[in-house]
């Protein structure tokens, strides 16, 4: 059992969930690495979560005294969880945790595991400025026909101009992913020859 213990203690960097101890992936960049903080994003859905809850208080405390809720909140509590999805997708893209099969992953040389992380990026930047673009097309339709909301009739773009904004966000911070394994990629390359240069 203290072997155990000494093993994972020397294993290196860590994160602790639930009493699980899972380590931490050596290519994880620290938030002071990043031009652009992923901490914004932090700060965003911390916002976003404080709004939601005070929304949803508020239309409780409401309802309870007087058997009528407000007409804005479902439609404004909607709108707030797709940008705190959007938000928090950034955050994890940013800081490579995103979903991804380990199985496949984790199989084959690190030089090889850097090419998939690359073709991940890649493959995600792709998809969410795809989805910004036909997020823009929405958002000018939209705003050219003078669409409306269904619950408090505000104009429809005011809520899907965030889709493409935070997608082209996301799409980004993959690209910079991918840039950074670009660079893991060719230093590990690098060390490989001079290793094999050095027999």
């Amino acid at each position: 059992m203290d072997q155990d213990n000494q093993a994972r203690r020397d294993a290196g960097p860590q994160h602790i969930v639930d009493s699980a101890i899972i380590p931490e992936a050596s290519d994880e960049a620290r938030d002071s690495e990043f031009r652009i903080s992923p901490r914004i994003e932090d700060w965003i859905g911390v916002i976003v979560m404080v709004l939601l809850v005070a929304i949803t208080f508020a239309n409780v405390v409401v309802r309870y005294f007087t058997d009528e809720s407000f007409a804005w909140t479902e439609e404004f509590s909607v709108f707030l969880m797709i940008v705190l999805a959007l938000v928090a997708g950034s955050a994890a893209v940013a800081r490579d945790r995103n979903i991804r099969i380990e199985y496949f992953f984790e199989r084959g040389s690190p030089t090889r595991q850097k090419r998939l992380a690359i073709l991940s990026a890649l493959a995600v930047a792709v998809m969410f400025l795809a989805l910004a673009v036909l997020g823009v097309r929405i958002t000018w339709d939209e705003y050219a026909f003078g669409e409306t909301s269904p619950g408090i009739g505000v104009p429809a773009w005011w809520y899907s101009i965030w889709l493409p904004v935070l997608s082209v966000a996301i799409g980004l911070r993959a690209l910079a992913l991918a840039w950074r394994n670009v660079r893991a990629l060719k230093a590990l390359t690098t060390s490989k020859q001079g290793g094999e240069g050095a027999q």
